[in-house]
């Protein structure tokens, strides 16, 4: 069983692309339960065509006790047999949403939910700098982290962070960046730049999904690409991203770069250059550099 988690920044597109990606691997055979680790419980809502699923910390503050639960009030069965779960979080602005993470996974294990299984799949919520998010990495169940990210600025960041995060827990725990997902935004030289970053990181552009509205419509009918346009050229690269996260056998452990090194980055395929804030503040900082 290879178990993998999908990081990246918030609202990146993370868990429709996971969503989809997971879909077409089970179309491929593969046994796959999927742990949702976003309070927002919404990892596996186009695999399950619900709003959104019922979390083990909701249904555990109603018992009293996660000792109380059954394995199958919080473990459904989704789209091609996908085993679905998800952990939840705290009301807003109380407690720690990692506690959810912890808490579910661990309930999980006792109960026998990864047997019989080819993959599970964690998906995590934005960046890392908080422990209990990056519990997946840090106890070392996900031994692959895929991040998805675009040629935003602020995308790239957070997966330079992420990969700051695997990095950390390298050594001691053998987890493994299994490469960048690029979920188009359309930006500039997107693919180059990713490529570039990947470089940077001691990693690969996996693969490179091209933004169709054929994904919005599936989503609006809480259903995947895969179920609601099988022969949808989106499908297929959800398909083409399956089979690399299937045969993927470069895992390496990153090298993240610096703040510095990004922007620099950035200006070398001109992202910046139009961006009229930063150039203020770079004409700003040339003159405090030269005023000493």
């Amino acid at each position: 069983m290879r178990q993998i988690a999908f990081y990246g920044k918030g609202g990146i597109g993370k868990s429709t692309t996971s969503q989809n990606t997971l879909a077409a691997m089970a179309e491929k055979g593969q046994r796959i339960m999927i742990v949702g680790c976003d309070p927002k419980a919404d990892s596996t809502r186009l695999m399950l065509h619900s709003k959104a699923q019922t979390t083990i910390l909701h249904l555990a503050a109603e018992r009293g006790a996660v000792e109380d639960l059954e394995l199958d009030e919080v473990l459904l069965t989704g789209y091609r047999g996908v085993k679905c779960v998800e952990s939840g979080g705290p009301e807003p602005g109380v407690g720690c949403a990692g506690r959810g993470i912890i808490t579910a996974i661990n309930f999980l294990e006792e109960e026998g939910a990864y047997e019989d299984l080819d993959f599970v799949s964690y998906d995590v919520l934005g960046d890392v700098v908080c422990g209990g998010f990056a519990m997946p990495i840090r106890e070392g169940k996900a031994q692959e982290i895929y991040i998805v990210v675009s040629g935003e600025m602020m995308a790239m960041y957070a997966a330079n962070n992420i990969a700051r995060g695997v990095l950390k827990y390298a050594h001691s725990g053998g987890v493994r960046l299994g490469g960048l997902i690029c979920n188009s935004r359309n930006t500039d030289r997107e693919i180059e730049l990713i490529e570039a970053l990947a470089a940077k990181l001691n990693t690969q552009m996996l693969h490179f999904v091209p933004r169709d509205n054929v994904v919005q419509h599936a989503e609006l009918r809480r259903m995947t690409v895969n179920e609601y346009a099988p022969n949808s050229n989106q499908a297929q690269e959800y398909a083409q991203l399956a089979d690399k996260i299937i045969n993927n056998k470069n895992l390496t452990i990153p090298t993240p770069i610096s703040m510095d090194e990004l922007e620099e980055l950035l200006i070398e395929f001109g992202i910046l250059d139009g961006d009229e804030e930063y150039q203020k503040a770079l004409e700003a900082d040339k003159l405090a550099t030269a005023a000493v």
